[in-house]
C-alpha cells in the first residue's frame, strides 16, 4: 500500500527524559493502523509527534512524498495530515453546522469567502459521520457519543489524507465505540484515508486495524497483523500480566482476554494458532 505518513527511527522524550527510543511506524494510505500498549508505552507520545505536536530528539516524520513534516509551514501541514486529540473543550451556544465548520481553518485567508470548497467539504464530512441533522443544534446539548462523531466531522472537513486518533473511544457507550470504529473503517477503505488510531482496547485493535503496533517500555515490540503481533507471549511481556489470545476458526478475529485471580473460563476454547492459548506463567 502506498505510505501516508511515517515516522523513522523517533526518539521522544520530555524535559531530557526518554520516553520513545528509535521508534519506526508506517501509516499506509487506505489502511488502519492501531497503536497499543500498557499506560507509559509511548502510544500519544509517538502520535503527537506523528502530528508534528512533540518535536523528536532524533528521527524524522515525512509525508507520503518525502516531505520532511517539520520542514513544512503549519498551514500546509494541517491540508494534509489531523489529529482528533483525546479530549477538546466544548464550545457553548456554537451550532453543530459551524464547530464543522472550524476544520476549514487552513484553507481560509482573513475572510471566510477565500475557502470556495468549504460548503462541499463540511457538507461531505457532516453526512459520513451522520451528524447533518443536528447541523442546527448546539454542540454543548448533545451527548458524549455525539459530541465525539461532531468532532471527528471537524477532522475530516480538513480534507487531509492522513487522520490520527487519540483514544476515539474512550468515555463513550459500547454503541458509540462501534459507530466511530465503524467510521475508522469507513475512511479507509473507502476514502483511501491512511488512519493511526491509539485503542487501549486490543479486541476493537484487532478488529479495526490492518496492522497493529505493539509499544513496551517505549520502544516497539511488534508490529504487524494482529494474528502476528497479538501472541500470548508479547501481551504477557508488555501488559506484565498474563493474557490469553484466543482465533476464532471461521473469522480468523482475533480475541485477548487478560488472566486475573477470578477470571471465569469459557466453555469453548479457540486457541492462538501459534501457541496452545496459554500464556506463560
Amino acid at each position: 500500500m502506498p505510505v501516508g505518513l511515517r515516522g523513522d527511527r523517533l526518539d521522544l522524550g520530555y524535559h531530557g527524559k526518554p520516553v520513545v527510543h528509535d521508534a519506526s511506524i508506517t501509516l499506509a494510505a487506505g489502511a488502519v493502523t492501531a497503536l497499543v500498549g500498557p499506560n507509559g508505552s509511548g502510544k500519544s507520545t509517538l502520535l503527537r509527534a506523528l502530528a508534528r505536536l512533540h518535536r523528536p530528539a532524533s528521527g524524522s516524520v515525512l509525508l507520503a512524498d518525502g516531505t520532511s513534516a517539520l520542514a513544512m509551514s503549519a498551514r500546509d501541514f494541517a491540508r494534509r495530515v489531523t489529529l482528533l486529540a483525546q479530549s477538546r473543550p466544548t464550545p457553548s451556544g456554537v451550532t453543530v453546522q459551524d464547530v464543522v465548520g472550524y476544520g476549514r481553518h487552513p484553507y481560509r485567508g482573513r475572510w471566510r469567502g477565500d475557502d470556495p470548497d468549504g460548503p462541499r467539504a463540511v457538507a461531505w464530512a457532516m453526512d459520513v459521520t451522520g451528524v447533518g441533522p443536528m447541523a442546527g443544534r448546539a454542540v454543548d446539548e448533545l451527548s458524549g457519543g455525539e459530541r465525539q462523531r461532531v468532532w471527528l466531522a471537524t477532522c475530516l472537513a480538513q480534507d487531509t489524507r492522513v487522520l490520527l486518533l487519540d483514544e476515539p473511544t474512550t468515555y463513550l457507550d459500547l454503541r458509540y465505540q462501534v459507530e466511530i470504529l465503524d467510521l475508522v473503517r469507513d475512511l479507509a477503505e473507502e476514502h483511501g484515508v491512511a488512519v493511526g488510531v491509539v485503542l487501549h482496547d486490543l479486541n476493537q485493535a484487532a478488529a479495526v486495524a490492518d496492522r497493529v503496533v505493539l509499544l513496551h517500555g517505549g520502544a516497539v515490540l511488534a508490529s504487524g497483523d494482529p494474528v502476528e503481533v497479538f501472541t500470548p507471549q508479547r501481551l504477557s511481556t508488555a501488559y506484565g500480566i498474563p493474557v490469553e489470545v484466543f482465533t476464532e476458526p471461521d473469522t480468523g478475529l482475533v480475541t485477548t482476554r487478560p488472566v486475573g485471580r477470578h477470571t471465569r473460563r469459557p466453555s469453548t476454547v479457540f486457541t492462538h494458532p501459534s501457541t496452545n492459548g496459554s500464556a506463560p506463567s
